[in-house]
């Protein structure tokens, strides 16, 4: 059998030429402005606290309710913009975060903050998995796609990293509500250039919307997270607070995949989960989040409380970390070629343990080089976590369902993060209260004060004076560093179990066998009968292998298609 293939049908195949890489960036803004609001306000919290008095319940919730909300809702919008169009949620997501935006800067009651932050994880939810999923389909060539997500990943690493510079500045300069306000213009600017350049994606879906489904999804994950959360923040696993909407979210989610294997044409195709490379991916994305999210809202307190850096200051000593992410996020598509997933991923893993417990020598005074080195090699080793798991999830899963899989995935991204917060946070009061709970000529009420948080510790401690104000001062550090040494300890566990994680994933990078790779544009081409390798000048390609699906394979790193790297013409 014959085949001749035209520069037209590559450049098709390809998934629209040059402009998919136009499109990747205007995907990437959207994804800076997201991954922007998700760190930007924890430098602000010393602020916000002193003017908005929230308790600490509303504290948590302030900070928690966009990633859990953004999280209970992925699934949901995923879906739906696999069938009414990836773009159309995008565009609609991008107006809500915009309104949102301006509500919580505006806020002058912790309640109208908690709701405008939910706000905020809506619209999330509507931009973050259809960012994904057209990124998925305007690069249907595997070895582009690494490439594209590397970029990808470098952004939402730049974005999350550059949050606590930004809000820094505008905190010291301003006031906590300005770290909202910015992403009013640039919504205003990204909203009419979205519906200009982007092109709208559906999935292979024609049956009708599962909606009940859909909100069986969010309620469950709202539930789990909340019980967890509520375990995190000390309460009984067996009071009715906690117990009540942690069942009944497992319950539903467990209802939700029964519904969902039953379903000729479901939310989520079930099959995707006994892909192990899928299973796994999915597994160490969460494990990333855990081990970190948590970590990075305590770091900052440390920053700041105990080493007494402004919020600028403490920005930019979070800035290595960003310069780190960035150049795994560069070199990402490279190094997944030649070492492949299961030792990107694991070695990531390792990488970053040992950041975190290089980071155990942090004691009450500064340490400058030491904690620029940790947070380089935590940046890098995440990030090239992530940006590994990340695309061995994406590949597997089939274009028609890229909504859902993305989905999928940021769902486990925000669900590791409220997560960690939850458990590291957990951690961390486990450690911190009991140091405060006999302090010499400390009153009882006033030592419980103190244990809520490092922060309200130094204002009690403000409050009483003399040598009793200082016991408390010293105490209070004290017990803050020692927990802060326990957190990283488990965070080192939990990475490391990462690692064990990732020996199920595929030793090298496999992409599908296109013989528009091996000729030029309009040389007819005769397709092998045998597997011998088929040569082309002086590449060779390996003989091909075939995937659990029954699709011709080959390893990424044998030879690279004519032109790759380079947008088509």
């Amino acid at each position: 059998m014959q085949r001749t293939i035209t520069a037209g049908a590559r450049l098709r195949a390809a998934g629209g030429g040059a402009n998919r890489w136009v499109v990747l960036v205007v995907l990437c803004v959207s994804l800076l402005l997201v991954a922007l609001d998700a760190t930007v306000l924890h430098v602000a919290v010393p602020s916000l606290t002193e003017d908005l008095r929230p308790s600490s319940t509303a504290l948590l919730w302030i900070v928690d309710a966009y990633p859990l909300i953004c999280a209970s809702l992925l699934i949901l919008f995923g879906t739906l913009g696999d069938r009414v169009g990836r773009r159309r949620v995008l565009l609609l997501g991008y107006a809500l975060f915009g309104v949102a935006s301006a509500v919580a800067a505006l806020a002058t009651v912790p309640e109208v903050l908690i709701g405008a932050r939910a706000l905020l994880g809506v619209g999330g939810a509507m931009i973050m998995p259809a960012t994904l999923s057209i990124l998925r389909a305007v690069f249907p060539d595997r070895r582009e796609r690494a490439t594209a997500i590397g970029i990808w990943t470098a952004v939402a690493a730049v974005g999350a990293a550059t949050g606590p510079v930004l809000g820094g500045f505008l905190v010291e300069h301003y006031w906590w509500g300005s770290v909202f306000l910015i992403n009013i213009p640039l919504m205003a600017m990204i909203l009419p250039l979205g519906r200009w350049l982007l092109p709208e994606s559906k999935g292979g879906g024609d049956g009708p919307w599962d909606v009940l489904g859909a909100l069986m999804a969010a309620a469950g994950v709202l539930g789990v997270v909340l019980g967890v959360k509520r375990i995190g923040a000390g309460e009984n696993i067996l009071a009715p607070q906690t117990a009540i909407p942690l069942l009944l979210g497992a319950a539903l989610l467990i209802v939700f995949v029964r519904r969902q294997r039953r379903r000729a044409q479901p939310l989520i195709d079930m099959r995707l989960f006994s892909r192990p490379a899928f299973t796994t991916s999915v597994g160490c994305i969460v494990l990333a989040m855990l081990a970190l999210v948590g970590l990075e809202l305590i770091a900052v307190q440390y920053l700041q409380l105990v080493l007494g850096l402004t919020p600028l200051e403490t920005g930019l000593r979070l800035l290595p970390l960003t310069f780190a992410a960035m150049a795994a996020g560069a070199t990402g598509s490279y190094t997944l070629r030649r070492i492949g997933p299961r030792r990107m991923v694991g070695w990531g893993f390792v990488l970053t343990a040992a950041a975190v417990l290089l980071l155990v020598f942090m004691g009450q005074h500064d340490r400058p080089l030491l904690l620029t080195v940790g947070f380089v090699l935590l940046g890098f080793g995440l990030q090239t976590t992530l940006f590994a798991a990340y695309e061995s999830m994406l590949s597997e899963a089939p274009p028609e369902s890229a909504g859902g899989a993305a989905a999928i995935g940021e769902t486990s991204y925000q669900l590791g993060a409220g997560m960690g917060i939850a458990l590291l946070g957990s951690v961390m009061n486990a450690a911190y209260a009991p140091g405060l709970s006999s302090v010499p000529g400390v009153p009882a009420a006033a030592g419980e004060a103190a244990a809520n948080s490092l922060g309200e510790a130094y204002q009690v401690a403000d409050q009483l004076g003399g040598a009793a104000g200082g016991a408390l001062y010293h105490a209070a550090r004290h017990a803050f560093v020692g927990g802060l040494h326990l957190t990283l300890f488990v965070s080192a566990g939990l990475l490391l179990l990462g690692a064990l994680m990732a020996l199920r994933l595929p030793r090298v990078m496999e992409c599908p066998v296109d013989p528009a790779d091996l000729v030029a544009p309009s040389e007819p081409v005769r397709l092998p009968a045998s597997r011998e390798p088929l040569t082309r000048g002086s590449a060779t390609r390996e003989p091909s292998t075939r995937d659990p699906a029954g699709r011709d394979q080959a390893a990424c790193e044998s030879v690279e298609p004519a032109g790759y790297g380079r947008p088509a013409r």
